[in-house]
């Protein structure tokens, strides 16, 4: 037998070495993670020329792996959206202050009252029943009831016959169901006039009692 020239030993050897390589990453055993794909012997992928991995015959889709077939990974569950939170309820307006109510009397004592005496007539009577049948509309804070006289007589007694007709008129008025601690009196004798004492028409409006009704209006709920 002729002898082998040394280039084709060499040859050879390359070509056994190449087989050998071959059947190795063709035999990997199925346990390892790359069982999937023909690995060489330090346990990289093999490739073909187009860059893609060689799969061995049993590949399977779970055998996947991100660096040869990305798309056969499964996805992980995108992230539940985070809710916004709940936007903060707008303030409540406050509440409008209730309307104040002030109403304003006057009782002319010729008219209302007995001659020289703190005796209410029926007239004062119903012209005070017309204000109290008001109060149902709003909320009473409080009344005062203010005593006038002219100035006929001594100082001394003006005053005492401005404070008893004032209190007449508290005293109606609480029979008729107001608080009794509502209602403030004043006896103002002849200081304050509102017309000249010097004549008859002038002092006539001097005698009077002035009732001041001081009210809310009542807020709807």
């Amino acid at each position: 037998m002729k002898k082998m020239s040394t280039l084709t030993q060499v040859l050879m050897a390359m070509a056994i070495g190449t087989a050998s390589t071959a059947a190795m990453a063709h035999t990997t055993d199925k346990g390892e993670g790359l069982s999937g794909y023909v690995v060489d012997a330090s346990g990289k992928v093999v490739k073909d020329g187009s860059g893609e991995c060689i799969r061995t015959s049993y590949f399977t889709a779970a055998l996947a792996i991100q660096e040869c077939d990305p798309d056969l990974i499964p996805k992980k569950p995108a992230p539940a959206p985070v809710a916004a939170p709940a936007p903060a309820p707008e303030p409540k307006p406050a509440p409008a202050a209730p309307t104040p109510v002030i109403t304003k009397v006057s009782l002319e004592a010729d008219a209302y009252f007995d001659f020289d005496k703190a005796t209410l007539k029926q007239g004062g009577k119903d012209r005070i029943d017309a204000e109290i049948a008001k109060l149902g509309q709003v909320d009473l804070n409080s009344v005062i009831a203010i005593g006038h006289t002219d100035s006929v007589g001594s100082d001394a007694y003006n005053q005492k016959l401005s404070e008893r007709r004032a209190q007449a008129v508290k005293d109606y008025m609480v029979s008729k169901g107001v608080p009794a601690d509502r209602i403030q009196i004043k006896g103002m004798g002849e200081s304050q006039p509102i017309a000249d004492n010097k004549t008859k028409q002038g002092r006539a409006k001097n005698r009077r009692v002035e009732i001041e009704f001081n009210a809310t209006q009542k807020v709807a709920k």
